[in-house]
């Protein structure tokens, strides 16, 4: 990336891209389908918006594919995954895993990734262009806490969370 002006002063995307990468955060796959197939992508800009109604949000690049996916399909999940998950995470963020089979479950036509810490079901409620992103509101339809150890991302590295 390279440096962009806002006003007159210098903004360092790089600099600024790091500093974001100190808010850990917790893995997810979002997850659609895309005609007859099942199609993901790694997401740690999810977060809980409201309780009643049940709302999150997440963030989707508008060069990812899941963007245009979401432009047919109103309905995705979301898996928050599990600390044994990272080659999943590594497939869905555009670096397959040679030999890796993806264990889904289904929940009414939409793809979950099974073993996650949690799932969830979302029909969207709104999409708000941000940027180079857009942000997917969507009320929550379906969930299920399943339990285990968190896959966290800090500081562009993936953790695990010590002790108990």
């Amino acid at each position: 990336m390279s440096d962009s002006t806002q006003g007159s002063v210098t903004f360092d995307t790089r600099a600024y891209r790091d500093a974001l990468g100190l808010f850990a955060t917790g893995v997810t796959i979002m997850t659609a389908m895309d005609g007859d197939s099942p199609h993901g992508m790694t997401a740690n800009a999810f977060v809980s918006v409201s309780l009643a109604p049940p709302l999150v949000l997440v963030s989707v690049d508008h060069r990812a594919n899941m963007h245009r996916v979401l432009q047919r399909e109103d309905r995705y999940g979301v898996s928050i995954l599990d600390e044994r998950q990272e080659a999943i995470s590594n497939h869905f963020a555009g670096r397959p895993q040679e030999g890796l089979v993806v264990p889904f479950l289904d929940h009414e036509g939409v793809p979950l990734v099974d073993g996650a810490l949690a799932h969830f079901v979302v029909r969207t409620s709104d999409a708000h262009a941000a940027g180079d992103h857009t942000l997917y509101i969507g009320e929550v339809e379906y969930f299920r806490a399943n339990g285990g150890r968190p896959l966290l991302f800090f500081g562009g590295r993936y953790r695990r969370l010590q002790g108990e």
